[in-house]
């Protein structure tokens, strides 16, 4: 789950520093016309022919307080499906806790297992001084960090009106104590065809890193809607045994109509 998509606790009183700092400090103000409460994306995880995994994304109904902050609760579930479940099974949770004004990371989990493999990750964002805690160490980070999760609903804020091919979008992400670069290709208009239908869609590219996983900067492309949602409603990933695909199957509580393309075959 993590190549694909790709998503803190007992620091709190160390925080607690002075009341001028916190007062000091104004989170920024972002407009959100792409996603709201209740939305739910479920997506269908392909390699091959073969259904290989699930991923559910959901924003709860019902914000929550962190840091006197009004928080969006986002969950990712990401699961093997049959046959792949037999050799090598997958349950992996993501959870973000966002700032419902600013779309920054306040508190962010990871809870993974694949193949036996466990890790258990809790992350506590305090942008007014820059820092993220994980198990009492602290990390200095940029300026409007994020997280895995986070990161996926903030760019779907990006203005893309004026956008042209070959133009670069950048933000950091914090992931496995390290902040990570993540540049995003633009690459122009499409239409395509997954189980659901025909959507208009932009196509981008995440500017991966070269070596194990990908040959090329542009082994992993992602379509997402033409329009105010701007979901994401396919990812391709190629890799050394092959490609893998994910692709979005079910959704609901969409804050516009998703719409499919009108275009008809020349």
């Amino acid at each position: 789950m993590r190549a694909i998509l790709i998503i803190s606790l007992a620091v709190g009183l160390a925080m607690l520093t002075s009341a001028s700092v916190r007062q000091s400090y104004k989170y920024r103000k972002v407009t959100n016309n792409a996603f709201q409460e209740n939305e739910k994306l479920r997506y269908r995880v392909t390699w091959g022919i073969a259904d290989a995994g699930e991923l559910d994304m959901t924003v709860s109904k019902h914000p929550y307080k962190i840091q006197g902050r009004e928080a969006l609760h986002v969950k990712a579930i990401g699961k093997t499906l049959g046959a792949f479940s037999l050799f090598y099974k997958v349950y992996d949770v993501y959870e973000s806790y966002v700032d419902q004004e600013a779309l920054l990371p306040l508190k962010f989990k990871r809870d993974v297992n694949e193949g036996g493999y466990e890790i258990k990750q809790e992350y506590d964002f305090y942008h007014n001084n820059k820092v993220v805690y994980n198990k009492g160490k602290r990390f200095v980070v940029p300026e409007n960090i994020q997280d895995m999760v986070s990161g996926f609903y903030y760019a779907r804020l990006l203005n893309l009106e004026n956008a042209k091919v070959g133009d670069t979008f950048t933000f950091s992400i914090f992931l496995d104590n390290t902040i990570y670069p993540l540049k995003i290709k633009y690459l122009g208009k499409e239409t395509i065809k997954v189980r659901k239908g025909k959507f208009d869609c932009l196509k981008f590219a995440p500017l991966v890193e070269k070596g194990r996983y990908f040959k090329s900067e542009q082994d992993v492309q992602f379509w997402v809607s033409d329009d105010a949602n701007k979901v994401p409603i396919l990812v391709k990933a190629k890799i050394p045994v092959g490609w893998i695909k994910m692709h979005l199957v079910e959704w609901s509580g969409l804050k516009h109509e998703l719409k499919k393309s009108e275009a008809k075959k020349s």
